[in-house]
């Protein structure tokens, strides 16, 4: 699952209800993310930090779909145990947990380990993570072992990057740490007139000792970040 990648249309039982991937996520965004095992130490904080967090990722237009290889029914209990570790958890579990007991989608989704890809019997999943687009393909990518939670801040910001550059066509791109209301930079390829276009109120462009111009940046970008920040790029 390259980055460009389609993400295929599957169909899997989930704490929701049986969910046909591509009728569920309609034109919107989805970030899926697996986690190793039910009633185990990390994910039971990662789960509970995003079922927290999960207006974030609606205000923005993400879709959330959790992934293990651990059947509905041990989903459905565990649930109960990330309830008494998280107690901001809405009442209803705001997103489905798809049941893989197979491990067929895990396989087909490159979210199994390498030791343990021919090992199905056996095999958990990592944590891996996928941002997909409403064009239904896979705009980031992130795998952590099953020893480090996952940042979910640093998840959101990386949201808000893709759907800011993608409002904007690719034109810009976000620098290192950058997070909505800081600058912003302009890709290499933007013509003058262009620029000028997409930020009428102006772009600095920063003198490098090579000479060339191609580090340009803008904070004058609000009109677009607040059309992110209310899921208009779903569309």
């Amino acid at each position: 699952m390259r980055l460009g990648a389609v993400m295929p249309n599957f169909w899997a039982p989930s704490t929701h209800g049986d969910l046909q991937f591509y009728e569920w996520l309609g034109e919107e965004w989805c970030v899926m993310f697996s986690h190793p095992a039910d009633f185990t130490p990390v994910c039971t904080t990662e789960l509970g930090r995003i079922a927290e967090r999960a207006y974030e990722f609606s205000r923005r237009g993400v879709k959330l779909l959790g992934h293990s290889c651990d059947s509905l029914e041990a989903h459905r209990a565990w649930i109960k145990d990330i309830r008494s570790m998280s107690r901001s958890v809405p009442v209803v579990f705001p997103y489905p947990i798809i049941a893989d007991e197979s491990r067929e989608l895990a396989l087909r989704l490159d979210m199994i380990d390498e030791d343990q890809r021919y090992d199905l019997g056996a095999a958990n999943t990592v944590r891996a993570l996928y941002v997909i687009g409403p064009d239904r393909k896979v705009k980031l990518s992130m795998f952590y072992p099953n020893s480090t939670g996952r940042n979910v801040d640093e998840i959101l910001r990386v949201v808000d990057s893709l759907q800011l550059t993608h409002r904007l066509n690719n034109t810009v791109v976000t620098p290192a740490d950058w997070r909505m209301g800081e600058s912003i930079m302009l890709e290499p390829s933007v013509r003058e007139e262009q620029a000028a276009q997409l930020f009428p109120k102006g772009v600095e462009t920063v003198r490098m000792p090579s000479g060339l111009a191609y580090v340009r940046k803008t904070h004058h970008y609000t009109a677009h970040s607040k059309e992110c920040w209310d899921g208009a790029t779903k569309h």
